[in-house]
């Protein structure tokens, strides 16, 4: 499937500094900083510095490093913000919405990292 890349999205503008953001962390594959309308205690987005419009985007056209390089980010983020259960931490959920039906709201693909609380379920089962 063809995509085509926004390049005036708000993650696109953070990425070349038009818009400044909260940095927890930032390498050569990607940047993460903490939601401007925070859902948990921790709430950071991760976003490749790709031109992705959503997941299956950068799953199929993304390089091998930049897929890589952007899976250990989230893994060094949730270890620097102590939510990580293998470093003590009590967990954490991770989501990245797509489409329309997925409720993307900023068409350049981001994993939100929540945290810092009990979260719950995060979708009902049918019928309850």
């Amino acid at each position: 499937m063809p995509y085509t890349y926004d390049d005036q999205n708000i993650f696109a503008k953070i990425l070349r500094g038009e818009i400044p953001n909260d940095t927890v962390y930032e390498d050569e594959y990607a940047l993460a900083f903490r939601d401007i309308q925070p859902q948990a205690p921790v709430h950071v987005l991760v976003i490749p510095k790709g031109p992705y419009v959503n997941h299956d985007h950068f799953a199929t056209a993304a390089t091998d490093a930049e897929i890589a390089g952007y899976t250990r980010a989230i893994g060094k983020v949730c270890a620097a913000l102590g939510i990580a259960p293998g470093d003590d931490g009590q967990g954490y959920r991770t989501i990245a919405n797509s489409g329309e039906h997925g409720v993307q709201e900023v068409p350049h693909f981001h994993t939100h990292i929540l945290g810092g609380r009990m979260l719950g379920r995060m979708l009902k089962r049918a019928g309850e």
